[in-house]
């Protein structure tokens, strides 16, 4: 719980706060690498460190003379000209869940350097939840979506990562989880997907039904999660009968080249999904490493075959066609792109079973679109990639970046359902990067 101060209290029934800002974001697409994608040999090469600090790739020329990356990001190095590489992320928890923690809500975990604590009502809101919050949907669409799961990692006691839900805001605005393969020919979302025995005019009735018994119990006996459960029944039935809600869910709709730039893959059909709603209206997509069975980016062993065979040329497909289709579509200068994970990978190689362990101190995101810098790399690292040597940020700036362009003042300060106030990020934009 944070004082009150010079902050403007948003309880409830006040208005928008996004009035105290200029929006120059109108939507997020947040494609979050979790496991932690080595900055070493991504964005953030160092060709003359050592052998067993550098690794076997090699750095290419890209869009923007100077700007070097991986040479396996073949089709985003043409596109450098579109973007912000940050070469100075960083902060001190090694732990994938707390460290998620902070990447989705732009706020330290209630347990630090943890992968014990799962998620909790304590919890920060997700960004999509505080947009669920300050910028409802409408048309019956969320405002806040996140596929094809909710980041898990089987190796932490604690599960599921915290703060991929509304948290201390309630489960009302925990947004909407599309699951599955979006790349297999009959995925459908399960929100449109009615039991045999189920009719539009039988679920039409009940909801009816369940309006008036909510209404009844509302007016005897008013508590927190009886608006909350109200709203996910009202939006449930609200997507299951907008002919406008199934449209924006189906990729069915996108032609078969199109698809196949974004690549016909777990990720790359997300990404275009997520491109999707956002034309449909849509606040924030947040696209989450899939469960590949192989722990993600968390590459412990082999991280160069990993990276090479199965993690980058997906990513880099996927990304690559997002900004090039947002941009065909006039959509990008207000459309903020993320790409980042909860930290990076330690320099140095382990030679046993040529891994990358966990290393929080130093890391590479990118950001574009929305007001965002283009071609531009900030921050710069040490030469091992190992710690910031020049303008450091943490992964709640990131976060802060991200609303502030989206006209969401970081020092404005919500209520919870107890009335407790707490500011809606603990970081601050990064004004280097901001035209």
């Amino acid at each position: 719980m944070l004082g009150l101060g010079a902050q403007r209290i948003l309880s409830p029934a006040s208005g928008n706060p996004t009035s105290s800002l200029p929006i120059r974001a109108k939507r997020c697409i947040f494609l979050f690498m979790w496991g932690g994608p080595s900055q070493l040999d991504t964005f953030d090469m160092k060709p003359e460190a050592p052998a067993e600090i550098r690794g076997e790739f090699k750095p290419i020329s890209t869009a923007v003379p100077g700007i070097q990356i991986c040479e396996h990001f073949t089709k985003l190095s043409k596109l450098t000209d579109r973007i912000t590489i940050l070469r100075s992320l960083a902060h001190d928890d090694p732990a994938h869940l707390s460290s998620g923690h902070a990447t989705l809500t732009g706020n330290p975990a209630p347990v630090l350097k943890s992968d014990d604590a799962p998620p909790s009502e304590k919890d920060s809101p997700h960004l999509g939840s505080l947009l669920s919050k300050l910028r409802p949907g409408a048309d019956g669409l969320p405002a806040f979506v996140a596929m094809p799961w909710k980041a898990f990692h089987p190796a932490a006691p604690g599960g599921e990562a915290p703060g991929q839900h509304g948290g201390y805001l309630g489960s009302a605005y925990s947004g909407a989880l599309l699951q599955g393969d979006l790349n297999h020919p009959e995925w459908k979302p399960q929100a449109f997907s009615l039991p045999a025995e189920m009719t539009l005019e039988r679920l039409e009735s009940r909801s009816q039904l369940l309006k008036l018994l909510e209404s009844q119990r509302s007016s005897l006996h008013r508590v927190a999660e009886t608006g909350a459960l109200s709203n996910q029944q009202v939006q449930a039935f609200e997507m299951l009968s907008s002919p406008k809600v199934k449209q924006a869910f189906d990729l069915s709709q996108e032609s078969p080249q199109t698809r196949d730039r974004y690549g016909r893959n777990i990720h790359g059909q997300c990404v275009l999904m997520a491109r999707r709603l956002i034309e449909h209206g849509v606040s924030l997509v947040s696209v989450n490493w899939h469960n590949d069975g192989q722990n993600f980016w968390d590459t412990h062993g082999n991280n160069f075959n990993r990276l090479k065979n199965d993690l980058i040329p997906p990513a880099d497909a996927a990304l690559s066609a997002l900004i090039e289709d947002l941009e065909a579509r006039g959509m990008l200068d207000d459309t903020i792109i993320a790409w980042v994970g909860e930290f990076g990978r330690k320099p140095q190689i382990t030679a046993a079973n040529a891994g990358r362990e966990h290393w929080p101190y130093c890391y590479s995101g990118i950001l574009a679109g929305g007001g965002i810098a283009k071609g531009l790399v900030y921050g710069q690292s040490d030469r091992n990639a190992a710690y910031p040597s020049s303008n450091p940020v943490t992964p709640q700036d990131y976060a802060a970046t991200i609303l502030h362009q989206m006209g969401i003042s970081c020092e404005d300060t919500l209520l919870d359902r107890e009335n407790r106030p707490h500011r809606i990020c603990s970081g601050k934009p990064i004004s280097g990067i901001i035209r």
